[in-house]
């Protein structure tokens, strides 16, 4: 998945997302509580959805994209003092060791090439009591709209590098060190697994 085609997309990426927004607000419902004052990183925060729906809780949020234009959307309109958005690549993210207490990534790992990579990146610059918030598409081949909705992504050049089942990507969260505490699937065009995790160590 190149910049380019998410820069393209990014202009229309909130209006196609619109028709799952009552199944999203179970998440913008749950997250606030999760992360009240603490200091959260985004990863793929798109045109910031997301972040500016749950930011009146946490104490600050820095929510990023690889996507230039993603971050160009987010910064449109208003912005609370607590939210930033910034460019940064998942699998090498510019922030310091252990630097925050929450990290959210959302729909994003079954999309990169190196899912291990990034949550290796996660591990590092969350702290060692941190929380993963890890909601992510799965069963993109099961049932007429998802399928239909996975063709439509893919004629768009949005290809999923990674097609997991619920119990595969629990598994896959489990066997790459992280123990995940709370689960909820939720119906979206394509099923969305949702997701906390905490880590199975400490350092």
């Amino acid at each position: 998945m190149n910049k380019q085609t998410w820069d393209l997309y990014a202009p229309v990426y909130e209006l196609a997302m619109r028709s799952d927004l009552k199944t999203y607000k179970q998440m913008y419902d749950r997250i606030p509580k999760v992360i009240k004052g603490k200091e959260v990183l985004e990863i793929a925060t798109g045109p910031g959805m997301l972040a500016k729906h749950v930011t009146h809780a946490a104490g600050h949020i820095i929510a990023t994209d690889f996507s230039d234009g993603m971050i160009r959307e987010a910064k449109k309109g208003t912005c609370p003092d607590n939210l930033t958005f910034e460019v940064a690549d998942a699998m090498a993210l510019p922030y310091a060791d252990h630097s925050f207490d929450v990290v959210i990534i959302a729909n994003a790992l079954h999309i990169v090439p190196d899912p291990e990579k990034v949550l290796s990146e996660i591990d590092r610059v969350l702290k060692d009591k941190g929380i993963l918030i890890a909601p992510n598409f799965v069963e993109h081949n099961t049932g007429l709209v998802s399928r239909i909705w996975s063709g439509i992504l893919k004629l768009a050049g949005v290809r999923f590098a990674h097609q997991w089942s619920s119990e595969e990507y629990l598994h896959f969260l489990e066997e790459h060190g992280w123990r995940v505490v709370n689960a909820k699937t939720l119906a979206t065009r394509i099923t969305l697994e949702y997701t906390e995790c905490v880590k199975k160590y400490k350092r």
